[in-house]
């Protein structure tokens, strides 16, 4: 069977990552408009590059929890392609072996001219003002809001050949990562796995597991491994 899991911030979470939308509506004490736009990159780039080495070495200390790793078990009998929204890593740590992020990766940096060069550092600090070897500043390789999602085709294209799609650790209100739930075949099965939905969902083909990734993921992937 084909899976397709979409997750964003509330999977890592509860790896202990903040997202950027904790009840304060700032991302780690920034204003998402200071340091995760490209105005705010052109108006403060020394800014925006502390931001994401601080990112980055909070990331060094975090481990994948048990949401991440019941992902990677599901690969014993499916095929299993995550889609997420996060920057980290922790879906690689964990394992899983066919990953695509819409909004970039917080390890590595590109090239501001040649969008398609990028380069692994890590969990490493760097300066601003440090250049590829074409000479071109580097920035994170991060989608910033305002700007476009080079993957999200692909991942569309994935989505509709699922045979299954869950849905964990995203509120589905960042698009286009959220129209997605709208690309699979008719009927195909939609588990959503929300701990803080409160509206009621009427389509037959959507189950709603109202609890954390971390709780609900070990148990549905031990039924689907039990099932098929």
């Amino acid at each position: 069977m084909k899976i397709v899991v979409l997750t964003g911030a509330g999977m890592s979470a509860e790896s202990g990552i903040k997202t950027f939308r904790d009840s304060d509506g700032l991302w780690e004490n920034h204003r998402i408009e200071d340091v995760a736009t490209p105005e705010a990159w052109h108006r403060n780039p020394e800014l925006v590059t502390l931001f994401y080495n601080q990112r980055r070495e909070q990331l060094s200390v975090v481990k994948p929890n048990e949401g991440h790793l019941a992902l990677k078990s599901l690969e014993v009998k499916h095929e299993v392609i995550i889609i997420t929204q996060n920057v980290d890593d922790l879906h690689e740590r964990a394992g899983s072996t066919q990953i695509i992020h819409l909004h970039g990766e917080l390890t590595k940096l590109r090239s501001v001219k040649f969008e398609t060069d990028l380069y692994d550092v890590g969990y490493k600090s760097v300066k601003h003002g440090e250049k590829c070897p074409k000479g071109t500043i580097l920035r994170p390789f991060i989608v910033w809001f305002g700007e476009s999602v080079p993957m999200i085709e692909k991942a569309v294209e994935i989505t509709q050949k699922a045979d299954m799609l869950i849905v964990v650790g995203t509120s589905l209100e960042v698009y286009p990562a959220a129209g997605l739930i709208h690309e699979v075949k008719p009927n195909t099965p939609i588990v959503l796995i929300d701990p803080n939905r409160h509206d009621n969902i009427h389509q037959k083909n959507i189950h709603l597991i109202k609890d954390t990734a971390a709780n609900a993921l070990p148990k549905l992937v031990n039924k689907l491994l039990n099932e098929h």
